[in-house]
């Protein structure tokens, strides 16, 4: 479970196998001062994420934007490719299983002023437990309560 900002807006792409997502995710602890006056500064790591529920994709690139506060649930998973230069490279990312818009709602571009949904909603690729928030099967639309 991570809780974070985004850092740059989704790149979707598609293949044989579909469409998916990804982008970074920046979660920061806060500064904080310890009973023995040690001070421990801001530290802010950043997560690779990956969203390949088709479903889900289509919410990213509708609602997810740099710079949105997500709630995220998902599986860390690491890979191993070989560079340009045949080098072997490992990279660690975060598979979303679901994931939550938090804070405010982002401000409506031109391209995307259809109507908006005015309660961020939970997306999730089974239903969602939580009685009362709105869900979303697996298709993007809202799943039937």
């Amino acid at each position: 479970m991570l809780i974070g900002n985004v850092g740059k807006d989704p790149d979707v792409r598609a293949n044989d196998n579909g469409k998916w997502a990804t982008f970074t995710l920046a979660t920061t602890d806060r500064a904080y001062t310890t009973s023995k006056g040690v001070q421990v500064p801001e530290r802010t790591e950043w997560h690779n994420i990956v969203v390949s529920h088709p479903g889900l994709v289509g919410v990213v690139e509708q609602y997810v934007r740099k710079g949105t506060k997500l709630f995220i649930e998902g599986k860390i998973r690491t890979r191993k490719y070989t560079d340009r230069s045949n080098n072997e490279r490992y990279v660690t990312e975060i598979y979303v299983d679901n994931f939550e818009l938090l804070g405010a709602r982002p401000e409506q571009t031109q391209a995307s002023a259809a109507a908006p949904n005015p309660n961020p909603p939970f997306y999730n690729q089974q239903r969602s437990q939580a009685p009362g928030a709105p869900s979303f099967d697996g298709s993007g639309n809202p799943a039937p309560y």
